[in-house]
């Protein structure tokens, strides 16, 4: 089984090596490329959901993220979401 850090890792290696193409590539890959935002947020949410199902706190998800709870909690709370 992969580990996540190691999976995140190869995500990023992935990501950067998207980024050394599109370097040599037409300008409508640079828009896919740039589109890659919108799908990191909808991830991290994702991951924000999960671990706040799982019986994480805003603290914990905050500490991890290196921000404030209050922080974390307006940028991925259900209220911001919405």
């Amino acid at each position: 089984m992969i580990e996540t850090t190691d999976y995140l890792a190869m995500l990023r290696r992935m990501i950067a090596a998207g980024g050394k193409r599109v370097a040599e590539a037409d300008e409508v890959e640079l828009g896919e490329l740039v589109s890659l935002f919108d799908d990191l947020e909808a991830a991290v949410q994702l991951a924000v959901d999960g671990q706040r199902a799982g019986g994480s706190s805003w603290a914990q998800i905050g500490a991890g993220l290196g921000i404030t709870r209050q922080a974390a909690q307006m940028r991925w709370g259900r209220a911001a979401a919405s």
